[in-house]
């Protein structure tokens, strides 16, 4: 087993989860709750991740980070083949999910609530912290788990970007490769049970997630006294 890259990869995995919520969430706000000039544009190119391959992918990130580019020649920030290329490069493919559940989500809370909130005296932030963000939380969580664990599966952009230097930038994904192309089965099998194991429980807490609550006891009889009713 290959501990230094699954530890890599935790940690790659923890910020980048961070980031897809920074950036995800407000943007799944905007794009359920606003309407603007271009918003399909804008939606399309979050979204463009999820089916491009992910060599270009890593194509786009080489231009964005390198040498030339507004990041290095602006800000002086020089990050390709470390380990914060793995951030980005993780957070970008992970991203479009978490956008995409949680606008899902968002934009089936009811808007008489929050109207009737704004009636009240209710401050916008107010009203998207205790209505609308715990009504949608459900949908918020999974793409939580979803990009985190699109995140920590990520390969071919962050071996574009990182490179594959043991102990420095080799996460679990490209470290299952490395053992691979050396015949080193026994690792592979290894590694590769770790990320399935991590990969089926996330998965396994989103379905648990999408399952309808059941309705309260008091609530349901009544249901059940309406139907005998008719």
């Amino acid at each position: 087993m290959n501990w230094p890259a699954l530890w890599l990869s935790l940690q790659v995995t923890a910020l980048a989860t961070f980031l897809i919520v920074a950036l995800g969430l407000p943007m799944a706000w905007l794009l359920a709750r606003t309407s603007f000039p271009g918003q399909i544009v804008l939606e399309t190119v979050l979204l463009l991740p999820l089916v491009l391959p992910p060599s270009v992918i890593g194509y786009y990130l080489l231009l964005a980070l390198g040498r030339g580019s507004p990041v290095v020649e602006w800000f002086q920030i020089r990050i390709l083949f470390s380990w914060p290329a793995a951030v980005v490069a993780a957070t970008v493919v992970g991203l479009p999910l978490m956008i995409q559940s949680s606008k899902a989500a968002i934009a089936n809370v009811d808007p008489r609530l929050e109207q009737a909130a704004r009636t009240l005296g209710a401050s916008e932030l107010r009203i998207i912290t205790r209505i609308t963000l715990p009504l949608a939380r459900r949908g918020i969580v999974a793409g939580i788990v979803l990009g985190g664990a699109r995140a920590l599966g990520e390969f071919g952009a962050t071996l574009m970007v990182t490179g594959n230097i043991p102990g420095r930038t080799q996460t679990l994904p490209v470290a299952i490769y490395d053992a691979v192309q050396a015949q080193r089965y026994a690792d592979a099998n290894l590694m590769v049970l770790v990320m399935t194991a991590i990969a089926f429980v996330g998965l396994w807490w989103v379905r648990q997630l999408e399952r309808p609550r059941p309705a309260p006891v008091a609530l349901q009889e009544e249901r059940d006294a309406t139907v005998l009713g008719r």
